[in-house]
């Protein structure tokens, strides 16, 4: 076949144009990190590539609601940590108001420092997020959740049972914060008798106190009659008062409940001061027998801690209390600040279960995301070694028809003759 010299210019220039054409195709390669320079190239890697960039942004989401919640429980770990010292400070100082050699001053300036106490347990139980939503008021966050009612005189809380969530993946929520009920609300107050004066008959006076409090409330625990249909008076017990036999004998008693006898008998012989002890309670009367002392066991009830502190405190400061009274306060103080300790602590405690279950999931995520990226970029990013290598073949390519057209273009049989 004849080739012209207008074909073979031709040809060359092309093949000039398809060399340049490669050297920029694989220099944008390079330069962008794209394996492929458009999605016609490859429909199929460019489709996945879309699923696994979806998956990326979930992450990413997923990323920022991790330090969202990390940040709120990290709050409310150290904010329940201040609590729990502050209610401890207030148990040692509650032991220390027990000093039998304590005067009124000396109770006074106890008193002093639970007030701080309590004014700054208030404070940290008010405490806000980030965002300036309380984070015990349940899902009434806008609502601050412990307030004094100066008409009942204690303190309320004004939030609600609720509980906020945050997703961190996949069908995994995870409780950003604790209400005020769950964790204030449910302490259980000391177990008690509803009045320590005990209503009588005949000739006697009587008051009862809890004596022993371990023995007191496993009895307690053992015969309260919860069911609401019961009578009026199902937890209501009889000291029933006989006189001796003689004037020297000293009086019995009987322990009645609800007006008959218990099973087995409970009966005794009253100690000279007039002192009976029934199921931790100390009972005792004046008077000249016979005469019935009724008590009545109080309905389990619950406290928050900033109540106890300020039953403590004017307990403190009340000077008609007598020593049995005084007791008493210190009593209710005592177990009741170790009960809201406990359950401070047990939410604590939960909620370093929820601060565990998070790092687990996001080291899954991280690792999942390493994953997702890696996928994606197996299928449309660029090896950058490979691109390079390429590119370099190209500039090559088009070196040489370069070269090889300015040879051809010196051809002339002229420079034969």
């Amino acid at each position: 076949m004849r080739i012209s010299n207008n074909m073979m210019y031709q040809n060359s220039v092309n093949k000039i144009l398809e060399g340049q054409q490669g050297v920029v195709n694989a220099q944008e390669r390079v330069t962008t990190g794209k394996k492929y320079l458009s999605t016609s190239e490859s429909p199929s890697a460019y489709s996945q590539a879309a699923l696994y960039t979806n998956k990326i942004q979930t992450n990413e989401q997923y990323t920022k609601n991790i330090n969202q919640l990390n940040n709120r429980l990290n709050t409310e770990e150290a904010v329940l940590s201040s609590i729990t010292d502050a209610i401890q400070r207030a148990q040692t100082l509650t032991i220390q108001a027990g000093n039998g050699t304590l005067n009124a001053s000396d109770k006074a300036s106890i008193g002093n420092e639970l007030e701080e106490l309590q004014q700054t347990i208030l404070s940290l139980m008010n405490t806000r997020s980030e965002d300036g939503k309380y984070i015990f008021s349940g899902y009434q966050d806008s609502t601050q959740p412990y307030q004094f009612d100066t008409s009942t005189g204690k303190y309320t809380y004004r939030g609600d049972q609720g509980q906020h969530s945050i997703t961190i993946a996949e069908g995994v929520s995870i409780k950003s914060s604790d209400n005020g009920f769950n964790t204030f609300e449910m302490v259980n107050a000391r177990l008690n008798v509803e009045s320590n004066t005990a209503t009588t008959t005949g000739a006697i006076t009587a008051s009862v106190f809890v004596d022993s409090q371990a023995e007191f409330d496993a009895f307690h625990k053992q015969n309260y009659n919860y069911d609401p249909s019961a009578s009026a008076s199902a937890n209501t017990y009889t000291v029933r008062v006989t006189a001796g036999a003689t004037t020297s004998d000293p009086d019995e008693y009987e322990i009645l409940r609800d007006g008959a006898a218990l099973v087995p008998a409970q009966t005794g012989t009253v100690s000279e001061n007039g002192q009976i002890n029934f199921a931790g309670l100390n009972i005792e009367y004046s008077g000249a027998a016979p005469g019935d002392i009724n008590f009545t066991l109080e309905k389990p009830q619950k406290e928050n801690v900033l109540n106890t502190l300020e039953s403590l405190i004017q307990g403190l400061n009340d000077p008609t209390l007598n020593n049995r009274e005084y007791r008493q306060v210190l009593s209710d103080a005592t177990t009741q600040l170790g009960n809201a300790n406990e359950q401070v602590v047990f939410t604590q405690s939960s909620l370093g279960g929820r601060m565990n279950a998070v790092s687990a999931i996001s080291d899954s995520n991280k690792a999942s995301d390493i994953q997702n990226h890696a996928s994606r970029a197996n299928l449309v990013e660029v090896d950058m070694a490979e691109a390079i290598n390429e590119l370099t073949k190209q500039e090559t390519a088009l070196q040489a028809s370069q070269a090889t057209f300015g040879r051809l273009a010196n051809l002339s049989l002229f420079d034969y003759l």
